[in-house]
């Protein structure tokens, strides 16, 4: 029984552990600092605690956009970054689903950065346009 009353007590103190870290999380960001949820996004790095633009990783990400809008579909465009030696953030090699998360961000579709408004209802297969990527 005892037992049970100490696991509890070890439960609830790791509980509010985790509300203290989660509300000073939530308080950083709505002072527009950077959070700390593991690493930026794509194309932004944390310096001093806030986000700022990677233009390395910016490059890409308009390189992932003008192949996307030419009609490539997801994995094309991941085979097109690796076949150029283009790392993802952590170093590994483009995945599809590595290529959608960078264009779901752009597109708004999740946090990150801001570029265009679209409405939640648009999917990504639908921000195609005929044009061709410049390489």
């Amino acid at each position: 029984m005892l037992y049970n009353r100490v696991m509890t007590a070890d439960k609830l103190d790791s509980l509010s552990s985790w509300q203290r870290l989660e509300e000073g999380r939530q308080a950083k960001a709505a002072q527009g600092g950077y959070a700390g949820y593991g690493s930026p996004a794509f194309g932004l790095c944390s310096i001093n605690g806030e986000l700022v633009e990677d233009p390395r990783e910016q490059q890409v990400i308009e390189l992932i956009r003008r192949h996307h809008k030419s009609g490539k579909s997801l994995q094309q465009i991941a085979n097109w970054l690796n076949e150029k030696s283009y790392k993802t953030k952590r170093g590994q090699q483009w995945r599809r689903i590595s290529v959608k998360r960078v264009l779901d961000r752009l597109y708004h579709k999740t946090s990150g950065l801001e570029s265009r408004n679209i409405s939640s209802s648009e999917s990504v297969s639908e921000l195609k346009s005929p044009h061709s990527p410049e390489d």
